[in-house]
């Protein structure tokens, strides 16, 4: 089985591994209620999506 044949720098190593952080979710707010919601997503407060009622929500 084949091996490197030099050993990766610490740099180089790090460089790579640079790319892998996660990122922070988008969360907007929801026009009808002003909660924070998931783009493209229903709203779980008041059940709208693109202001339209999608989930008939018992108050």
């Amino acid at each position: 089985m084949p091996v490197p044949r030099r050993k990766k720098s610490k740099s180089r190593r790090d460089m790579r591994r640079a790319t892998h952080k996660l990122k922070a979710t988008n969360v907007g707010a929801c026009p009808q209620c002003a909660s924070p919601k998931l783009p493209h997503r229903v709203c779980i407060q008041c059940g709208f999506y693109r202001k339209k009622d999608v989930l008939h929500l018992e108050d």
